[in-house]
Order: structure tokens, then C-alpha cells, then sequence
């Protein structure tokens, strides 16, 4: 009887592992964005830069009340209903992550669809919390963020700013040809947007799926079958005859 469904068993165990797999994955992504995060909010000032590696890496702390990439939405009504659609695709992903996984999609899409997950739910956790928890951080008087301050955070739930620091200007005083519609003449810089660890796991996610979206979504398709009863190879063959 244990020998007739091992392969059940076997089954559920695959399955178990790659939970955890997508749990640990998500877990320190996570990690990772929300203690930069913190770092970034208890010792540097919004607008403060420092250079890393020459002057194309550099930390440059802003604050963003939009998207990913500092993209803006709507003002104050555009952050509420970009939170509350940012917790909404948290918890249907929750759902979509357990359903990918027992049905046993493609290794590297799960991955994907994880790291787009853990990213989505590291800057939730910005706009849900970090307006409690954090007084504002001025770059005029140049002050530093405090953790749980007594006078409270700088705004409510929902109405928290999403921290960005990752800068890679690897081409800067460039400037667009004359002759470019609309541009022409005009500053040239690569990479402008400041971005955070959870803005890269969604990008690398998302690229990541689209370069290899033929592999992750290939049908297999089953040349040969066994009857039920015979276990006797079934084709045009055996059929005619």
C-alpha cells in the first residue's frame, strides 16, 4: 500500500519544497529592501547623496509618493487608491504564487512571480506604515528621520512615501542632438531614475519573463500513452491491428 503511493507522497514533498523555496526567496528580498530602507531613513536627510563606486554608483535618498521609479499618481486620492490596489495585488498574488506552484509551472517563472510578489510587498510596507513610524525628514534644514518620534509619524496609513536611494548615472553631461525632435539640446543622462532593491526585483521579474516566456509557458506534449488496464503501448499500430 505505502509503495502504491509513494508517488503522492512524493509529490507533496516537491511541492513543500518549492514553497519554501519561494518563501525563503521572498523572505530575503524582503529583508534585503526594508534594511537598506531603514538604514537609508535613520542616516541620511532626503536629497543627501554619497558616492559609491566612482560616480556611477552612488546612494541618493528621495522619497516618492507614486509607482516604482518615482512615477506619480493622482496626488493625495491617487497615493490612497495606489496603496489600497498595491494591497489588493499582494494578497490575490498570495493566491496566484500557491496556484503556480501546484500546478507545477515552469521553476524560473514561480521565481519570477515571486521576486514581482516580494517586491510589490516591500513597497506596500512603505505606504502602509512608514508615515507612522517616521517623522519627516526635511532637505532644506537637512534632518535625519527619527524611529517611532514622539510628536508621531508624518502622515497616516496609506500615506506612506515609498524610499528610494539606488542612483546609476553611468553617462551624465551628455546632451541630446540638436536636430532630435523634442530633445534637441537638452541634458542626456543614463540611468536617471532613483530606485530601491523591491523596484528591482519587480524590473528583473517582469524582463525576466517577457525574454523567456516561450520556455516558461512550452506545452508538453505527450507522444505516447499506456492503457489503464494493460499498461500496453497505445499508437496507429497496435490500433489496426
Amino acid at each position: 500500500m505505502w509503495r502504491s503511493n509513494y508517488p503522492i507522497f512524493a509529490h507533496l514533498k516537491n511541492q513543500a519544497v518549492k514553497g519554501r523555496q519561494v518563501i525563503f526567496i521572498i523572505l530575503l528580498i524582503i529583508f534585503a529592501d526594508q534594511a537598506l530602507k531603514f538604514y537609508i531613513k535613520l542616516h541620511f536627510y532626503a536629497g543627501e547623496e554619497h558616492r559609491i563606486l566612482g560616480s556611477w554608483f552612488r546612494l541618493h535618498f528621495v522619497e516618492n509618493e507614486g509607482m516604482a521609479w518615482g512615477w506619480k499618481f493622482g496626488g493625495g486620492f491617487g497615493k490612497i487608491a495606489l496603496t489600497l490596489f498595491r494591497l489588493v495585488a499582494v494578497i490575490w498574488g498570495s493566491f496566484l504564487l500557491r496556484d503556480f506552484i501546484r500546478k507545477h509551472y515552469h521553476k524560473g517563472f514561480i521565481i519570477c512571480a515571486a521576486l514581482i510578489y516580494a517586491g510589490a510587498l516591500g513597497n506596500l510596507i512603505d505606504s502602509l506604515f512608514y508615515g507612522l513610524i517616521f517623522d519627516q525628514s526635511n532637505p532644506f534644514s537637512q534632518n535625519i528621520a527619527h524611529l517611532f518620534p514622539k510628536g508621531g509619524g508624518y502622515a497616516g496609513v496609506l500615506h506612506g512615501k515609498v524610499v528610494d536611494m539606488l542612483y546609476f548615472p553611468v553617462i551624465t553631461n551628455a546632451h541630446y542632438p540638436a536636430w532630435m525632435p523634442f530633445f534637441g539640446g537638452d541634458d542626456f543622462e543614463f540611468f536617471r531614475p532613483v530606485f530601491n532593491i523591491a523596484d528591482a526585483a519587480i524590473s528583473t521579474g517582469v524582463i525576466v519573463i517577457l525574454i523567456f516566456q516561450n520556455r516558461f509557458f512550452k506545452k508538453h506534449v505527450v507522444e505516447r500513452t499506456h492503457t489503464v488496464e494493460t499498461d500496453s503501448l497505445v499508437n496507429d499500430r497496435t490500433q489496426i491491428f
